[in-house]
Order: structure tokens, then C-alpha cells, then sequence
């Protein structure tokens, strides 16, 4: 462990993004972020920013440290890079993603714990938030049970397109966030480019996928038991979280989620630059850049400062203290800020 740097010279991370090939996956990667995205057969739907799984670790790009994986890091240093919060030094306890919908996404739902406990087989329970960076004329989110749909309705129209009539539909808003709990039934429609936070863990259970097959005309496999078992039925709010509008004139904070025990969301909107003191907390610091890019640090350790553009996440540890976002474009720059 000689080799690590001791945990008070920590600073900002960035982390190569994996991105993840997909037969509904899109082209805004590229067309709106400006990315370079790797050729695949199947179109890039998603670039994982940040996660911590046995089957993908990002790797750090800058510093000292840079080439570590995550969970080197965190194995190292421990609750110095998540905070007190965090219930587990294990695994990092979120996972952070784009996800770039050409088509729509299955219509899926994740476990909670008491679903996990009763299926088994590894399944772990997921909550989410979205918040949509770009999205295409006509893009929908689809996204919790309508408040007339029964249980046996929806398992008798499963197979059928009738399907989306028993759900909550959405016109997609760039600006707007959607708090998926475990237990939502949701799909994300195609034209949509999206921001996902959620909880490290990567149980999905697809209930239909609207007739769609492969390259080699087959259809990709449900998990209508699991799924149908996984819905809460009595859940019937709305998960829309309609964005902030209107001229800005200073740096604004808006809660997106708060009440959650996996994560807060903040949506900032920067005229200038934001200091933050609330690192020292008890929790790490995700700022992800959302429209424009941004400088994160502390102002007078100019060398230790990373820049972010838009769509990329940077984590900074817990035990950092004390740091400015520092918006690098004129006008009005978005950034999530997500904590434990």
C-alpha cells in the first residue's frame, strides 16, 4: 500500500466513462456532448461514469493516483472517499450512468429489499433518479402505474401495445427529473439522453419489450414473475419532477431529491462560481456538468483542479473540505450535485 498517496493529499476524480452497447441505444452522445464513441454493432446506449460492480470498475484518469480502479481506491481508503454516511465500505454505494435511448427501453421495474429477499438468485434492490439532459421532439418518459390500471390488467395486456395505456406518460423536458423507487414500472422512451443515479446494483426485470427481436429475430428474455412480483401496485404518485425555469441572475440550488435513503439530488444553476463547504459532511460529492462545462476544486490549488464537460461526473472524497464549481461558458450552467 506504500504506493498510495496519503488520504489528505486526495483531490477531485474523474473516471474513464465504459460504454455499454445496446440494441435501443442512440447517437447524443456524440451529436449533443461531443463524445467520440467506440463502433459496435449494436449502437451505444449507455456509458457507465462511475461504478464499482465485480464485472466493471471505472479507473481514474488524473492524479497522482490515476490508473487505481474504484474499488482500489475505496478498498484503500475507506470511508476517507465515501464519508461516514455510507453503509458499507465494500462497494461504492451508487452507480452513475448516461443512458442514450434511440428506441425506447423495455418496460421494466427493479426489486426493493422485501422483493429480493423472496426472489433470490442475487437480486439486488435498485432506486433511481433521472434527470434528462436532451431530449428529441416527441420524446416521451413512461414511467408508474395510472391510478385506474389494475394488477390483472396489467398482466393480461403485457404482450400487447394496449400495455402503455395503463401507464403514467410524460412529454420529456430537458431540465426535469423523474425519482424512480423500486417498485415503479418504467420505460424510457427513444429520443431521450438522460442523467441516472442509482443505487450499485444491476438487477432489471423486463416485462415486455413492446414485440422488438435482435439481428437474429429473437426476442430478449423476460422476467414476468420476477417483475410482476416486484411492482408496488399501491404506488400510483407521480415520479415527475418538473425542472426550474426562468432568467437567471446569480447561482441557484433547487432539491430535486431529499427524502431518500440512498442519495440527495441538487440541480445548481451557475452564473459564477458556486463554493461549496458542506464536503466535510459526511458523505463524497458527485458534480456532474450538464450543459456546459465546469472547473471543480479548490481555487487556490490551481493544479489539483479537474475539469468536467458536459455529461461528464466527478467525484470528490469526502475528506477533501471545502471547493468551488467554477462554470468555464457564458450563460446559465447546469450541474447535479449528488451526496449520500
Amino acid at each position: 500500500m506504500s504506493e498510495y498517496i496519503d488520504f489528505s493529499l486526495l483531490y477531485p476524480m474523474k473516471f474513464a466513462p465504459i460504454y455499454q452497447a445496446r440494441m435501443w441505444g442512440g447517437t447524443q452522445m456524440s451529436e449533443v456532448l461531443g463524445r467520440e464513441v467506440p463502433a459496435s454493432e449494436d449502437p451505444i446506449g449507455e456509458s457507465w461514469e462511475l461504478v464499482d460492480r465485480p464485472d466493471e470498475q471505472s479507473v481514474l484518469l488524473n492524479g497522482a493516483l490515476a490508473g487505481r480502479t474504484l474499488h482500489e481506491l475505496l478498498t484503500h481508503y475507506g470511508r476517507e472517499l465515501v464519508g461516514r454516511k455510507a453503509k458499507s465500505v465494500e462497494r461504492f454505494p451508487l452507480l452513475v450512468k448516461l443512458i442514450d435511448a434511440g428506441d425506447r427501453l423495455s418496460l421494466q421495474v427493479h426489486p426493493d429489499e422485501a422483493a429480493c429477499r423472496e426472489i433470490g438468485n442475487g437480486a439486488e434492490p435498485k432506486t433511481e433518479m433521472w434527470y434528462i439532459i436532451a431530449a428529441r421532439k416527441g420524446a416521451q418518459i413512461l414511467a408508474g402505474l395510472s391510478g385506474r390500471a389494475t394488477r390483472q390488467q396489467l398482466v393480461s395486456r403485457l404482450d400487447s401495445p394496449d400495455v402503455e395505456n395503463l401507464l403514467q406518460v410524460y412529454p420529456s423536458q430537458p431540465g426535469d427529473a423523474y425519482f424512480i423507487t423500486s417498485g415503479t414500472l418504467h420505460a424510457i422512451g427513444g429520443g431521450n439522453l438522460i442523467l441516472e443515479i442509482q443505487q450499485n446494483s444491476d438487477t432489471t426485470y423486463r416485462v415486455s419489450d413492446w414485440g422488438r427481436v435482435d439481428a437474429h429475430g429473437k426476442p430478449r428474455q423476460l422476467h414476468i414473475a420476477e417483475g410482476v412480483r416486484s411492482i408496488n401496485f399501491m404506488n400510483r404518485t407521480s415520479p415527475r419532477i418538473a425542472g426550474v425555469s426562468g432568467t437567471a441572475g446569480h447561482n441557484r440550488k433547487f432539491d430535486v431529491v431529499s427524502l431518500c435513503p440512498f442519495f440527495a439530488v441538487s440541480d445548481l444553476r451557475l452564473v459564477g462560481v458556486w463554493n461549496d463547504d458542506t464536503a466535510p459532511s459526511g458523505s463524497f460529492h458527485l458534480i456532474s456538468a450538464i450543459n456546459a462545462p465546469v472547473r471543480i476544486g479548490r481555487s487556490d490549488e490551481p493544479e489539483q483542479m479537474v475539469e468536467a464537460a458536459a455529461g461528464e461526473t466527478v467525484l470528490v472524497p469526502a475528506c477533501y473540505g471545502a471547493y468551488v464549481v467554477e462554470p468555464l461558458s457564458p450563460g446559465e450552467t447546469r450541474v447535479v450535485k449528488t451526496t449520500l
